[in-house]
């Protein structure tokens, strides 16, 4: 059964995507709540800041990559894709959005709304909704790197350093 890695705010750092890319195991999907590339306000010039590299591996995941933009990605930088969207995974549909506008228009039936911009942690569980924001590993407003992990109907938020789920919940 293939995974989803669920990320967000990875705002065109390189080095945050090689750490994302070595997460990624053999049939997972990636998932990314938006700026991936961050090509509104980004950081010409700096050696990590390489969204044209970004974008170019991205042909490597195939069909295993859900994205939406965030408000610091240019969708023509990247065209095909929207501000939000709606999919399945284990027979649980999931909406996915970055958040950085108020979440509405939830379709009937969602078990988990996936969002990012506040680069913030959260998992709970209202009524029989889950909300989720993965926080960031690139510039985290925590003391911890966390991302996701949807194996199996659980959601797990992880710190990267320790290795470890903060918290799960089950969808």
């Amino acid at each position: 059964m293939s995974r989803l890695l669920v990320t967000a705010d990875v705002h065109g750092s390189y080095g945050t995507w090689m750490l994302l890319k070595s997460l990624l195991k053999p049939g997972d999907t990636l998932v990314v709540a938006g700026d991936l590339f961050d090509t509104r306000y980004g950081r010409p010039g700096h050696p990590d800041y390489q969204p044209e590299t970004i974008k170019n591996d991205l042909a490597t995941l195939g069909n295993r990559f859900c994205y939406v933009y965030g408000n610091c990605d240019i969708p023509s930088f990247y065209p095909g894709y929207a501000f939000d969207l709606q999919f399945s995974h284990m027979g649980k549909k999931i909406h996915l959005v970055h958040g950085h506008t108020p979440v509405s228009g939830i379709p009937s039936g969602t078990a988990m709304v996936i969002q990012g911009h506040t680069h913030i942690p959260r998992l709970e569980k209202q009524e029989n909704l889950v909300m989720f924001n993965p926080g960031s590993l690139a510039a985290p407003r925590t003391e911890r790197y966390t991302y996701g992990i949807v194996d199996n109907n659980r959601i797990s938020l992880m710190d990267l350093k320790q290795n470890r789920a903060l918290a799960c919940l089950d969808l």
